[in-house]
């Protein structure tokens, strides 16, 4: 019998979960607080309320085909979900064989990788670095080029370290010697007379060096204390070893780098939770030398995937067409689309402002929301879409809404605000299967 009120389309047999005994809206991780958010605070900035859970759904992870060479990487100590099982399906195994044989083309057919990629990337076979940077536009589709692309763009980025990263201490000093190699004297000191207003530290002229280092200081504070809160329960990024603190410097050197690059943007709190997934599957490459280069690499990927977000985090572009709130009130139209009353629930019922909660989702592209290995695998296919990954987000954040209507719809303003602010674990394979029956809906309905 169809529940009255309720879309006819989610009466259909593709929303309910495989197990009987339980709701499809449901699916609450018990181990939460060990894999997605440990005891310790992932950062002062986000406070979440774990609500009740019942036994997780764990997918199988893929293992590579036999006579494919894998390098052993790092897992994310958060992760349970997904390294339970070693059965991989003979689908994983289709798609893993053709993701390969795509990328040993001379010139890649990126619609046909973007068509692969989308339904997951693997995760045996090493391959994730490469399509992530080929699906970024980092890597040409000649595979001829790719040497040369990537010399280029890692000299690049050491000019960058080079000339950025240096305090007016050093080019001082650096003028210092340049002029004693000039006079011959060999003192290594500037006259006072050469000295000039912009070189003075007490200078305040827009160009001084001095003057634009006290500027930069907050804001690289701000980038060490979000650096140093970077996924506290991962090993990779936390802890006193000396690889965890190489990994820390490296975010924190990208996110200045950016900042100095970018000064309409700058830096906005959050950002070091987009980069880590990049750095993260980048550092984790069996190549040696792509894993030794992961800095360079991980900072050009991050300015190209954050060239397509780059209006929600220009705060004078908040209340434009094309700011944060626009792109929530995207999200907001979009549930009304597809059900109705659960948007009324939410916004005309128990007015739950969508800024609430979505505005974490969509600006951290929902790094947040999941265990870490589930948010890389929710990015596989944010970024194989051929339009940007924005639409893709809303349609997967819509998605999320829709799974958990059974509760949001029996739920007043604070039980629904806790829910939506902690996102119960799922089965992430189920999230992206309805968020492409969302975008198959809307196109019928546009045809």
């Amino acid at each position: 019998m169809v529940k009255k009120g309720v879309p006819d389309w989610l009466n259909s047999s593709l929303w309910s979960s495989s197990n009987p005994s339980s709701e499809s809206d449901d699916r609450v991780n018990n181990n939460n607080n060990n894999h997605r958010h440990s005891s310790s605070p992932k950062s002062t900035a986000y406070n979440f309320i774990e609500p009740p859970s019942p036994p997780p759904i764990q997918p199988p992870i893929p293992e590579p085909p036999p006579k494919i060479t894998v390098q052993k990487v790092e897992s994310p100590e958060n992760d349970t979900s997904s390294s339970s099982s070693s059965v991989i399906s003979a689908e994983e195994i289709s798609r893993q064989s053709q993701l390969l044989q795509e990328l040993s083309r001379k010139i890649v057919n990126i619609r046909e990788l973007q068509k692969l990629a989308s339904q997951g990337i693997p995760d045996g076979a090493g391959i994730r670095p490469t399509v992530w940077k080929l699906l970024l536009g980092y890597l040409p589709t000649d595979r001829g080029l790719w040497m040369s692309e990537l010399v280029k763009k890692r000299s690049q980025y050491e000019h960058f370290t080079d000339e950025l990263l240096l305090n007016p201490s050093e080019v001082t000093r650096r003028m210092e010697k340049s002029a004693s190699g000039n006079d011959g004297e060999g003192t290594g000191m500037l006259p006072r007379a050469e000295i000039t207003q912009d070189e003075h530290p007490l200078s305040l002229g827009k160009t001084s060096v001095w003057n634009q280092f006290f500027q930069d200081t907050e804001i690289i504070e701000q980038i060490d204390r979000d650096v140093m809160r970077t996924h506290p329960d991962m090993h990779f990024f936390s802890g006193d070893s000396s690889f965890a603190k190489a990994n820390q410097e490296a975010l924190r050197r990208i996110l200045i780098i950016f900042a100095k690059l970018n000064p309409g943007i700058r830096y906005v709190q959050g950002m070091n939770e987009v980069l880590a997934p990049l750095y993260y599957v980048f550092k984790n490459d069996p190549d040696e030398e792509n894993a030794a280069n992961a800095e360079a690499d991980t900072f050009f990927c991050f300015v190209e995937l954050l060239s397509g977000f780059r209006d929600n985090f220009c705060q004078q572009l908040d209340n434009s067409v094309v700011g944060i709130r626009s792109t929530i009130g995207k999200l907001s139209q979009l549930l009304k689309e597809h059900d109705e009353e659960l948007w009324r629930h939410l916004e005309v019922t128990t007015k739950v402002n969508p800024q609430f909660y979505a505005f974490r989702w969509i600006t951290l592209l929902l790094t947040q929301e999941f265990n870490f290995a589930d948010s890389v695998h929710i990015w596989d296919t944010l970024l194989s879409d051929p339009e940007g990954p924005q639409e893709t987000l809303l349609r997967v954040c819509c998605a999320m809404l829709v799974l958990i209507r059974r509760r949001l719809i029996a739920g007043d303003f604070t039980s629904n605000l806790k829910l939506l602010q902690h996102y119960p674990s799922t089965n992430i394979s189920h999230l992206l299967y309805v968020a492409d029956k969302l975008r198959v809906r809307s196109a019928g309905r546009l045809s």
